[in-house]
């Protein structure tokens, strides 16, 4: 009997069947009221839990305020575009938030200019939710612009709020000369191209055509978080935000459109908790010592036991909540994404700290051998890589450099 005959009822060994085989032959000299009994006692399956859309709960907008249409600006910086898809999370919503307001930028769905932004009055814009850090020219240039015709600016996702995974590239040393030689002159799939070439070809910031000139714009050597460059009035972490948080955004802009209610206190972090994400964690803890640090694919994962204690790196202990451990339910380690709790400024440092915590201690000594240290850390493939997977513009230690000495670096 093979998969899809299970799946789509075509298996014959059936109880009532009459193929003669020696499985039902067996079953039938089992008494009628055994049987009975035996389904009677059978465990019954629970039923799956239906999923509960949080924006459920949250009526459709009633048409334009009273007021009039409020002005809403969507833009995306640095980023991988995830931020914004996670807008239609608000489903059929979607449809009546333009009822609420016009939208004068999204450049994913609208066709909203810079030059129709620049001829704005200032602060026009009820709404301006910008995700994406701050990587270049462009970025700095269009978020500066969105705070001056902007009421209110939302720093929305992981990205704009700590930097992301753009502020990783904090990390190369060059900046971004080492990593523009890299994408353009070194990689395999470019560098067989510039061996063909009289001279290397990279991405020029102005180029004189027949048509005019074209721009493109000039990346920074360090990328930084929205409110690294802007004033922000609000803000919502998560890779993306969750479908809570962005109803929780949505009824405190509808209560303040169509209520006048007044909008939660300036420096708001929308959508999380007072709690560690190990906290809302549902897995079963035992402070387990870490003798071996291993990936999720590299064991059976226990279900039921926090991954710390199976020695897999989850970054649960100093990342705030909110986001219902999503990832760890699916036995996949928090990695970070919403950030440092109220109470930590390095979030890097701190999950280290609580990592350390759980190394193996001696007998005689409270201590930890430092070879010990040495052999499970090693066994990290990449340790800034992984404590500051979204925090980088935030850490303390900033970037990586090359400082220049006579006769070498």
């Amino acid at each position: 009997m093979g998969f899809f005959d299970r799946l789509f009822g075509k298996n014959k060994h059936k109880d009532d069947c009459d193929c003669g085989c020696k499985e039902h032959a067996a079953k039938e000299k089992k008494p009628a009221a055994e049987k009975k009994a035996a389904v009677k006692a059978a465990p019954q399956a629970a039923p799956p839990k239906e999923f509960v859309n949080p924006l459920d709960a949250f009526p459709l907008l009633p048409g334009a305020p009273p007021g009039g249409k409020l002005k809403l600006a969507v833009y995306w910086a640095a980023g991988c575009g995830g931020c914004d898809v996670s807008l239609l999370d608000t489903n059929e919503r979607i449809l009546t938030i333009g009822d609420m307001a016009d939208i004068v930028m999204w450049p994913i769905a609208s066709d909203g200019k810079e030059k129709d932004i620049a001829a704005m009055k200032d602060k026009e814009i009820t709404v301006s939710i910008i995700n994406g850090a701050v990587r270049n020219t462009e970025n700095e240039h269009m978020v500066k612009l969105l705070r001056q015709k902007s009421l209110l600016v939302v720093s929305y996702g992981t990205c704009a709020c700590f930097g992301g995974s753009p502020a990783l590239a904090n990390l190369v040393p060059g900046g971004k000369d080492e990593i523009l030689d890299y994408v353009y002159r070194q990689c395999p799939s470019m560098k067989d191209f510039q061996d063909k070439q009289k001279a290397a070809v990279l991405p020029q910031t102005s180029v004189k055509t027949n048509d005019g000139v074209i721009t493109l714009p000039e990346l920074y050597d360090v990328v930084k978080s929205l409110d690294q460059v802007i004033d922000i009035d609000y803000s919502i972490p998560g890779c993306p935000p969750t479908q809570e948080s962005i109803a929780q955004l949505l009824a405190a802009v509808a209560a303040f459109a169509y209520k006048g209610e007044a909008l939660p206190p300036k420096g708001t972090m929308v959508g999380v908790s007072n709690k560690t994400l190990c906290e809302e964690c549902p897995r079963k803890k035992e402070s387990r010592r870490i003798t071996k640090i291993v990936e999720p694919h590299e064991i059976d994962v226990d279900p039921e036991l926090c991954l710390m204690d199976q020695g897999i790196l989850c970054l649960g202990p100093a990342t705030v909540g909110g986001c219902g451990a999503k990832c760890t339910r699916a036995a996949q380690p928090c990695r970070g994404c919403y950030g440092p709790t109220s109470v930590v400024s390095e979030h890097g440092s701190s999950i280290f700290t609580a990592i350390a915590s759980l190394f193996p201690v001696l007998d005689k000594d409270p201590t930890c051998g430092e070879a010990d240290i040495i052999e499970i850390m090693s066994s990290v493939k990449d340790p800034l890589g992984y404590f500051y997977a979204f925090t980088m513009s935030k850490a303390l230690i900033k970037r990586s450099v090359v400082e220049k000495k006579k006769g070498g670096q």
